[in-house]
This record gives C-alpha cells, structure tokens and sequence, in this order.
C-alpha cells in the first residue's frame, strides 16, 4: 500500500474478511471429501483415484490454512483492536476463550497436533488417517464457529459490519 500504516481495527476487519472468504472454501471442500464413506479402504484407494487425492488435499490444505489463519493473525489482531496486546499463541487462545469466542484453548491446540499430523503422517496408516479426517471434520466445525463468535463479536461490541 502507499506506506500508509493502517490502524489496528482496519488490519482486523481485513483478515475478518480473508477469514470469511476461507471459511467459504473450507466449507465447500469439507462438503465435496465428506459425500464420500471415508474409512481405511477408501483412504487405500486414494491411489487409483486421483481426483478424490486432490479433494483430499484441498480440504487438509483448506483446514491448516483457516486455523493457521484464525491463531496466529485474526485472534492477535482482534485483541490488538480492543486494545490489548496480544502474547504466545496460548495467551491469545486463553484470552479468546475468557470473552467467550474460542470454545476451548486445549481444543484448538489438539486441532493444531491434527493439522500436523494431516500434513505429515500422510496415509501412513490408512484407518489411523481416516479417523483423523474424521477429526479434522469436527475440528472444522470448531474453526466455522470461531469465525462466527469473532463476527458477531466484532458487529455487535465493536460495531464493525
């Protein structure tokens, strides 16, 4: 941008926005893997069907984004737009779950091992990866919701549209 620095407020409603736009991809990727049966065997048959590895990939790609998004930028900045200063990712989750728009701090922390093992335990053990998908499907509806709370926060508290 033109070196204008943007206020604290303005960098929230940004990556609010980004958030949402997301959320809408995440939305329809968990939407698109999940018309299917996922069970060992269909994460064993991911090699003779390319296709479904790219939903696959979209959706895991989508989850890890949208949480990494939410942690480590919506959330500091929320609270750097109340006015307050944002510390370790622990502070701000526990700060977040205190006014009420993270759920629970040890369960965004389990989403994050997920993400990881998502990332990096790819179809090791296809029953131990399907389960995880299956998860990640909870964890997803924790991440929609998040987003929502700091929506409805941010209009209602802050008087942000």
């Amino acid at each position: 941008m033109n070196g204008v620095e943007l206020l604290p407020v303005d960098r929230f409603r940004q990556t609010l926005e980004v958030v949402g736009r997301e959320a809408k991809h995440l939305e329809f990727s968990q939407g698109r893997l999940f018309q299917h049966d996922i069970d060992a065997a269909w994460v064993q048959s991911l090699e003779q069907y390319p296709e479904l590895g790219e939903r696959l990939e979209a959706f895991v790609s989508r989850f890890g984004r949208m949480q990494d998004t939410i942690a480590d930028k919506l959330l500091p900045r929320w609270l750097l737009a109340l006015a307050e200063t944002p510390g370790s990712l622990i502070e701000v989750l526990n700060r977040a779950e205190r006014l009420g728009v993270v759920e629970s701090t040890e369960r965004w922390l389990q989403a994050r091992k997920l993400r990881n093992r998502l990332i990096h335990d790819y179809m090791v053990d296809p029953a131990a990866f399907a389960a995880d998908l299956h998860l990640a499907r909870e964890f997803t509806d924790m991440l929609l919701k998040t987003y929502a709370r700091i929506r409805e926060f941010a209009e209602a508290r802050m008087q942000q549209s």
